[in-house]
């Protein structure tokens, strides 16, 4: 089996996909004009998505306070220190950096909504790229 995409209840689904389209490269591959919302994006691998949607009946997790150790999504990166400062002009802002080897560095932000994104740059990378 294989992981479609990853959901999650947030505040303003249609805002945060416009800016994670914007900024974090992502494609809208569907979207509901009406509630809940549910936008589906994908990285550009065409492989990955992540779905923002809006259900009321359950609450909005508090993201901005939960620990981006709680959940966060890691995002690939060529230059974190450029990205970093891209997305924080964007509205993202910084919260910590680990550097775990000579040439790995890991960047966790919290986009506008507080919800955390980490960038990665590893020296071996975790998952290989494959063929179709």
């Amino acid at each position: 089996m294989k992981i479609e995409h990853v959901a999650i209840n947030v505040k303003n689904p249609p805002e945060m996909a416009a800016w994670y389209v914007k900024h974090l490269g992502l494609k809208v591959v569907s979207k509901k004009e009406m509630a809940p919302f549910t936008h589906f994006l994908a990285d550009d691998s065409g492989r990955v998505m992540i779905e923002f949607y809006n259900n009321p009946p359950d609450q909005v997790p508090d993201y901005a306070n939960m620990d981006p150790l709680l959940l966060h999504f890691a995002f690939v990166s060529e230059d974190t220190q450029s990205d970093k400062d891209r997305l924080i002009e964007a509205g993202a802002s910084f919260y910590a950096e680990v550097n775990p080897d000579k040439n790995s560095s890991l960047l966790m932000l919290r986009d506008p909504w507080g919800l955390a994104i980490q960038l990665c740059k590893r020296s071996k990378p975790l998952l290989e790229e494959k063929e179709l």
